[in-house]
């Protein structure tokens, strides 16, 4: 439903926006200046966001995810959002398992559900975390996990542990605003913190390669949500180079701040996004690059 406001928020299990992509809140980047004490702060996870609507498992784009039955017997009727999570480092590999058709039970025991909001609870934040903590002890599941959540003193804190975090393997961190209502918006009530920023792009086609790369692809040629088109030549496996992602594909890139067009500085291939929620096609009406 909207709020006054016009803001999408979940009212329950049966809520989801058009052609079924769930209703999710979003995060912004962190930037100093930022009241820390006002935020719970968590580990970034590297895997696919699942979101339970109370009788399936979706991505944030909207798809089903065919689990094993015994993965999700005895989940609670309240949405749960979180990450499917094979551990640090085994990004590709939580990807091909959440992807499959037909669920590989060996491999869906490794793979958790990193529980770390509950969308339909209408409590702020720090007492839906009281709130999910008690659901995943209930659903008594090992492969059920709560997301800890802890206190960072200042932001010179927070960057000890981000170069910790990043030491042992991780990702990054999160920071969730603890008077926050959930919102299915991007704000500052959920922030991403990562030793570098990185953003998605949909493929438009490709460049071919030369000198090494010749008889291969030398870059991706892609467009960002708001319009803004650029190549993204650095990152690729010789794999990915001679197979590269097909036109419509959504392509996640790492870049050093923007230049004064707004193209992204130093854009380097980081992985295909398998579960965007930017899902509108490449289609006959967008010309071609030039």
């Amino acid at each position: 439903m909207l709020s006054a406001l016009g803001l999408l928020v979940f009212g329950g299990a049966e809520a989801a926006a058009p052609n079924n992509t769930p209703p999710l809140m979003l995060a912004n980047v962190y930037r100093p200046g930022i009241d820390l004490g006002a935020y719970w702060l968590s580990e970034k996870y590297d895997g696919v966001r699942g979101f339970w609507d109370g009788r399936r498992l979706l991505t944030r784009g909207g798809t089903e995810v065919q689990a094993p039955a015994w993965f999700t017997q005895g989940w609670p009727a309240e949405p749960m959002d979180g990450e499917l999570w094979a551990g640090r480092g085994r990004f590709e590999e939580t990807v091909s398992t959440v992807r499959q058709q037909t669920p590989d039970d060996a491999a869906w025991r490794r793979i958790r559900f990193m529980v770390f909001d509950l969308p339909a609870h209408p409590g702020v934040f720090s007492e839906r975390l009281l709130a999910y903590r008690s659901l995943v002890e209930r659903t008594d599941q090992p492969w059920v996990m709560v997301v800890p959540q802890e206190r960072v003193s200042s932001h010179e804190a927070l960057g000890h542990r981000l170069d910790r975090m990043v030491r042992s393997g991780g990702e990054g961190l999160m920071l969730h605003r603890g008077d926050s209502l959930y919102r299915a918006v991007r704000s500052d009530d959920l922030l991403k913190v990562k030793t570098h920023e990185d953003a998605e792009a949909q493929v438009l086609g490709s460049v071919p390669g030369r000198g090494k790369y010749m008889g291969a692809m030398g870059a991706l040629l892609v467009q960002s949500p708001d319009g803004r088109r650029f190549r993204i030549g650095s990152g690729f496996s010789d794999a990915l180079r001679k197979q590269p992602p097909p036109v419509g594909a959504w392509v996640t890139y790492r870049f050093r701040g923007l230049h004064d067009s707004g193209l992204p500085r130093f854009a380097t291939f980081l992985r295909i996004r398998s579960d965007a929620d930017l899902s509108s096609p490449v289609g006959a009406q967008t010309p071609a690059l030039r």
